[in-house]
């Protein structure tokens, strides 16, 4: 009986956040077609209703959010340990922000299409010749105003700790004086649900279609929010990534 109410919460949660999505969807893509808006404009619209999306989102879910600290106003460019899918909906419910995100992600189904409708800038990850073009896309995000959030451990992880940060999308930052932000993230669950690390960080070879049905069963699950409270700089892009290293590493903390 607790099984098929957990099942029957995750179909009404999941039926909801379809047709919530399909709804910003609709209202993103009408402002946009008929709204005479410079390109920054559309972009300002654009984070408005991805913010949207992204609150209704965690409320639908059964997302707490927790954030301390001060987010960062646009323009910005965000450095933030990377746990699963669950971080752009935390992410973008506490700022208003753009992602940098692996390739394979846009092929998805109904996500890749949603995910280039709000801005994401893709990076093939296996191919160092694509960091150009993707340094380049963050380079323009940033000069159009938009925040950018970069997840440079290059991958999700279960939350044991934090990986050295890959420094190649940092090099924008270092050459131009750029300050970076950062914040760590960090999910716990209720007593009686599984650990954090396997039912909400979303890492190795789990797929994804049955982890977020999981995930949809729970009744709840928290999520913490650090913001740094000072941007880092650097000239060097290997020592940036290192001081932004420190910094997440000594605000997480590890997922259970």
């Amino acid at each position: 009986m607790r099984e098929a109410s957990r099942t029957m919460r995750a179909a009404l949660r999941l039926a909801a956040l379809c047709t919530m999505t399909a709804a910003l969807y609709a209202v993103w893509a009408a402002g946009a077609a008929l709204l005479c808006l410079s390109r920054r404009a559309r972009g300002r619209w654009r984070g408005l209703v991805f913010r949207t999306w992204a609150r209704a989102s965690a409320a639908v879910i059964g997302m707490r959010l927790r954030a301390s600290g001060v987010a960062p106003r646009p323009p910005f460019l965000l450095v933030v340990n990377h746990l699963g899918y669950a971080d752009v909906v935390a992410l973008a419910a506490g700022c208003e922000c753009v992602f940098v995100a692996k390739k394979e992600v846009g092929a998805w189904p109904v996500v890749g299409r949603l995910c280039r409708s709000t801005g994401t800038i893709f990076i093939d990850r296996r191919s160092r010749r694509d960091i150009p073009r993707a340094l380049s896309q963050v380079e323009a995000a940033l000069d159009e105003g938009a925040g950018v959030v970069l997840f440079a451990e290059g991958t999700s992880t279960r939350g044991a700790g934090v990986l050295p940060f890959k420094s190649p999308l940092l090099e924008a930052a270092a050459r131009r004086g750029l300050p970076v932000h950062y914040a760590s993230l960090s999910y716990d669950t209720p007593r009686g649900e599984a650990r954090a690390d396997t039912s909400v960080c979303w890492w190795g070879e789990m797929t994804f279609p049955v982890h977020f049905f999981e995930l949809l069963k729970m009744r709840s699950f928290g999520a913490g929010l650090a913001f740094g409270d000072e941007a880092i700089y650097d000239g060097d892009r290997k020592a940036l990534a290192g001081k932004l290293w420190a910094a997440v590493s000594a605000r997480f903390v590890p997922v259970g």
